[in-house]
């Protein structure tokens, strides 16, 4: 086909010389920076660029400027040999899927048979679980490249200001500005993802790890309906509010992303309300008019904090309308739910961590401990306290309130739990049923990323006294998509977010999708340049349908010439 359509354009070129030939020869350009699974799949198609290549591009980025970020614990030490068989099975049995030789990083809390997983903490240091997180596991058969272990609040308890703090990796800073964190807890996947060193990052989210981190880093992040996702296989918070999902730079790269990570699991019994709930394909939902005749919510309650995000919001609220959103203004939600979320948020995951760790623990080796008794008793220990990161203060002061609950079932987390269910997750579905919207609108975080502990920066605004939403919607369960809606003036990024009902999430998508079309306001953090070796100038091969309609475009204008030429004689 590709020497078929070659001696076309050289018919076409040679009766018409003014023909378009370059257009015809689809001359295209791959860029690292802000590269695309569709983007990648183009280079790969063309025989531009191998899975191999690609992996040591970002494995380059990772040694050029990973020392100041640091947002990675663990880097894969197999990433281009597996690439390179990656590369062998494309060439002899073709892709399995488009994440066929794609690299992706993941939070250290999901578990992987060939690194270690480490929670962030000391005292797991080295452990390598038995096999794979469901989700890891699905994201291999799918042909993805496993890159790296990213940074992460210690055991996912957010403490440390700035967020991104753990005993085992120190401190990731903010790719866009290093007097800044990452925010937490899944601040290390986010980070690397917006600094290009891999394509998708995944993380987990119990009370905002996922849409703080998206925010701070100017990212699309999904924190699913619980149940969408299977949390087998990552280090547990609290089962009961616990998910994880995708980070991307696009909107269509995380709705690729998350068509490969549902389905039912029968390790986590979560998952069977999702059977049917789920499309195969979740980039089928994504149409630039997405936002016509939609009613969108806004959330006036979490309004506030920095006047320049205040700002922007509300001219995001322009934006949907001009997109032919109808704005549902000023919804409140009760003050019961703000009275008794932060109370019934600690009961459960508290309550929940203590156990669920202990169960988590007794699938590694003895030599890591089995309780939470123990792990206290590593992170106290002389060894720690005196080392390099020792562990965060807060965090530590987390791990004893979890020690000192009482068991799963005990009256205070079952009041906890009648809160959640009965009082919580009701407020949160009616004011979306009671309103008829089809999604509430906030912005995802008051303020932008904090600054690390002991720096003094004037430049950060964050009036004190606001109320942020993302526990609500681990407490409901319900789904909330984060896209970046812009930056403020010293240069940080800030992103719009959108909660819908359960399993709404082609919905949601399709609504950041539209925003993102209309704006997009994402751009890539300035400190990491691109290097040597990350453009490639390459012919690409056009589909076979398009193949065509080049040559019956061209046969036409032939024929025109041809027929002008003979009324002229």
């Amino acid at each position: 086909m590709k020497t078929f359509f070659l001696h076309a354009t050289a018919a076409v070129a040679a009766v018409s010389p003014t023909f378009l030939v370059a257009d015809i020869a689809l001359g295209a350009t791959f860029r690292l920076e802000e590269a695309t699974i569709d983007s990648i799949n183009d280079a790969f198609g063309s025989g531009a660029l191998t899975a191999e290549g690609l992996t040591q591009l970002y494995l380059n980025r990772i040694d050029e400027y990973d020392d100041t970020l640091n947002s990675l614990i663990t880097i894969n030490p197999d990433a281009l040999s597996i690439a390179k068989a990656l590369d062998i099975e494309r060439q002899t049995s073709g892709p399995r899927s488009s994440l066929h030789g794609i690299p992706i990083i993941f939070k250290d809390n999901f578990d992987t048979f060939d690194m270690p997983t480490t929670g962030g903490s000391v005292a797991l240091e080295g452990s390598i679980p038995p096999d794979d997180a469901f989700i890891v596991q699905k994201l291999r058969d799918a042909g993805a490249i496993i890159l790296a272990k990213a940074n992460m609040d210690e055991w996912a308890h957010g403490g440390s200001p700035g967020g991104g703090y753990s005993s085992v990796g120190g401190q990731t800073l903010n790719p866009y500005n290093f007097n800044r964190g990452p925010a937490g807890s899944s601040g290390g996947p986010a980070a690397a993802i917006s600094a290009n060193f891999g394509v998708i990052g995944f993380g987990t989210d119990t009370g905002g790890s996922i849409r703080g981190p998206s925010s701070a880093n100017g990212l699309v992040g999904l924190k699913p309906t619980l149940g969408l996702t299977s949390r087998d296989g990552i280090i547990p918070f609290s089962l009961s509010l616990d998910t994880g999902g995708p980070f991307a730079r696009t909107v269509t790269d995380l709705a690729i992303a998350l068509s490969y990570i549902t389905g039912v699991d029968p390790n986590d019994p979560a998952t069977a309300e999702s059977e049917g709930k789920f499309p195969t394909d979740y980039t089928a939902f994504l149409t630039r008019d997405a936002l016509k005749g939609v009613r969108i919510g806004v959330g006036r309650d979490f309004v506030g904090g920095n006047p320049e995000i205040a700002t922007a919001f509300e001219e995001a609220i322009t934006t949907l309308e001009s997109l032919g959103a109808t704005i549902v203004d000023s919804l409140l939600f009760p003050e019961e739910v703000f009275a008794l979320r932060g109370s019934t948020y600690s009961t459960i995951s508290d309550t929940e961590f203590k156990y669920q760790l202990a169960d988590y623990l007794k699938t590694l080796g003895p030599e890591y401990p089995k309780t939470l008794a123990e792990v206290i008793a590593i992170s106290e220990s002389p060894e720690v306290v005196g080392s390099e990161f020792p562990v965060n203060t807060r965090v530590f002061e987390r791990l004893l309130e979890a020690e000192a609950r009482g068991p799963i079932g005990n009256p205070e987390y079952a009041a906890a739990k009648d809160t959640q269910e009965n009082v919580i997750t009701p407020a949160v579905e009616n004011i979306l049923v009671a309103n008829n919207i089809d999604a509430l609108i906030y912005p995802t975080s008051r303020c932008p990323a904090s600054p690390l502990p002991g720096v003094v920066d004037p430049s950060y605004v964050c009036e004190p006294g606001g109320r942020g939403a993302t526990d609500l919607a681990n407490l409901s369960g319900f789904p909330d998509i984060q896209v970046p809606a812009g930056f403020i003036s010293d240069g940080l990024p800030f992103t719009l977010s959108f909660l819908g009902l359960p399993y709404s999430e082609p919905e949601l998508l399709s609504f950041a999708y539209a925003f993102e079309q209309a704006t997009k306001v994402r751009k890539p953090p300035e400190f990491f340049a691109a290097l040597p070796g990350e453009t490639i100038e390459y012919e690409k091969v056009p589909e076979p349908a398009s193949v065509g309609a080049l040559i019956g475009v061209g046969t036409v204008l032939i024929g025109s010439k041809f027929f002008k030429r003979r009324q002229v004689a």
